[in-house]
This record gives C-alpha cells, sequence and structure tokens, in this order.
C-alpha cells in the first residue's frame, strides 16, 4: 500500500522537474529523496520520469500517476480536515431522538435553530423514538443525544436536564355530558372513557399518570392506547374517550374537541435531555443549548 508521503514526493519532484528543487521544498536531503522515487518506480513496476542531466520529464505513466496521486492527496486533506472540525465539534452528524413533546413543547425546534446557526457544518438526523429506546440507543452509541418523557433511572455516565415543564389539560369530545362544564371538577371523570399512551413503552410513566389521576379524586378507564398526541386529540374528536394532553396542544386542537385545564391534577409534562459524559464536542453544545 502506498503511504501518502511517498505521494508527497513524486508531486514534489513532478512539479519541479527536479530533485534538488524538490529536496529544498520539501525539507528534506536530495540523495534519500532520489532513493525514494527509484523505490515507489520499483514498487508500481513502471517508470515515472525520463532522466536527463539537469531534470526529469514525466513518462506518459508518470503523468496518469501524478492526477491520481494529486487526487488521493487531496482527499486525505480533506477526510483530515473533516476529521479535526468533528473533533471541534463544527463537522460530522449528530443524531437526535425526541418525544412528540419534545416538539410540541418548542424545546427541540428552540435548540436546533440555535444549533444550525452556531455550528453549520453539523449534519442533523432526527429519530422519533420512545423514551426508553432512546436511552438504551444512546448507552449503545447509536444515538448522540436523546429527549425523553422518563429519564433513566440509572445515570451513570449520563447528564441529564429538564429542558420543558407544562400542566395538562382534559381533552373532551365536543358533543360529551362534561363540555359544557367550564369549571370541571377531576372527581367527576371517574370511570370514563380514556385515552393514554400505551403502558408497554413506559410502564413507570403510566403508573405515575393513574397515580395522579386517583389523587385527584378519580380512577380513569382506559380504553384505548396511541402514541402520538395529534392521533390521540382526533380520536376525542371522534367521540372515542377522554384524553390528557399537554397545555402547548390546546392550541391544535381540532373541532369537535374543548379543552379544559385540571387545577388539581399534579401530574405535569416533562421532558428531559440526555447525552453520554463521554459525547461529542457537538453533541455536548446541543445539549447546552436544549438547557437555555
Amino acid at each position: 500500500m502506498l503511504e501518502l508521503w511517498r505521494l508527497g514526493y513524486f508531486v514534489a519532484v513532478a512539479e519541479e522537474e527536479n530533485v534538488g528543487r524538490a529536496a529544498a521544498r520539501l525539507g528534506v536531503s536530495q540523495s534519500p529523496l532520489s532513493q525514494r522515487i527509484r523505490e515507489l518506480e520499483a514498487g508500481l513496476g513502471l517508470t515515472l520520469f525520463h532522466r536527463e542531466r539537469r531534470r526529469l520529464r514525466l513518462t506518459a505513466e508518470g503523468w496518469r500517476f501524478l492526477d491520481q496521486a494529486r487526487a488521493l492527496l487531496a482527499h486525505a486533506a480533506g477526510v483530515e480536515q473533516q476529521a479535526k472540525a468533528a473533533g471541534r465539534g463544527e463537522g460530522g452528524r449528530l443524531s437526535l431522538g425526541f418525544v412528540e413533546g419534545a416538539v410540541h413543547a418548542g424545546v427541540l425546534g428552540r435548540a436546533l435553530r440555535r444549533f444550525r446557526h452556531e455550528r453549520p457544518g453539523v449534519g442533523i438526523e432526527l429519530r422519533a423514538m420512545r423514551s426508553g429506546d432512546q436511552v438504551q440507543a444512546l448507552r449503545e452509541g447509536a444515538l448522540d443525544v436523546a429527549h425523553v418523557y422518563t429519564p433513566p433511572a440509572e445515570s451513570a455516565g449520563l447528564r441529564i436536564a429538564l429542558v420543558a415543564e407544562e400542566p395538562y389539560r382534559l381533552a373532551i369530545p365536543a358533543d360529551h355530558r362534561l363540555a359544557a362544564d367550564t369549571h370541571l371538577v377531576e372527581a367527576r371523570l371517574d370511570g370514563e372513557a380514556f385515552i393514554a399512551l400505551p403502558e408497554r413503552g413506559n410502564p413507570q410513566a403510566r403508573a405515575e399518570w393513574i397515580a395522579a389521576c386517583r389523587a385527584s379524586g378519580f380512577a380513569p378507564d382506559v380504553r384505548i392506547e396511541a402514541v402520538e398526541p395529534t392521533t390521540i386529540l382526533g380520536l376525542v374528536a371522534a367521540g372515542v374517550g377522554l384524553a390528557m394532553v399537554q397545555e402547548s396542544l390546546a392550541g391544535a386542537a381540532p373541532a369537535g374537541v374543548v379543552m379544559r385545564p385540571l387545577p388539581t391534577f399534579p401530574l405535569r409534562m416533562r421532558v428531559f435531555a440526555v447525552v453520554s459524559e463521554s459525547a461529542s464536542a457537538a453533541a455536548r453544545a446541543y445539549f447546552e443549548l436544549t438547557r437555555t
């Protein structure tokens, strides 16, 4: 395999057409340079130069090899610059996992807008994932930064920050008997059919939600599970059941949905940003932007 330094020696000699001038340009001795060129020709099985008294002229094979050598050196220089930029957090790619709540709360958009302004050379990949899957991918190195509802219980080697928090609102079908109740008492929700996030994806979150409902004086009857908030609101509009969504979604409720506050409901929608302590400079920079 050709070493890059040998290609650099060859290009210098080809451009100067003189070993002495090429040696001075490279800062090496003339005799070893001549020897390296002969070794290169022997290794390739080619005659690269016509040797005259004071001049070296490229052969036809030498001209073709010169084009290839310059291309290889330019590519190597580009790879080096890209690697250095990535090391400074100015290049490379960033893989970001997120839950829908991070989008609706504005956390993802704000951080991305600032990050793109500060580090335009970094490519971004967005991946909608459940909280538990994000944490696993983060630990496996398949994800750079996570945006989750539930922070990992085991935080060794991770940095975690609360980046969004807002209350929940109750979404009610417009033709439901409770829709006209402008001062809703949570106890009246006891036994009502609800649409909720899947328990399988985050059993801890489901348990916390059920406990909060009971603390407010009612027990929900979960009939349907759905992931995306917009899907949940569509189901509410269809009269399938009630649902709780984060407050920032109130303005996005479709026709046929009435939104009501829940004054005594203790649970709040929270989004956490998570990054590995050994993450890249770009990932650490993005994580800091989610916190401000």
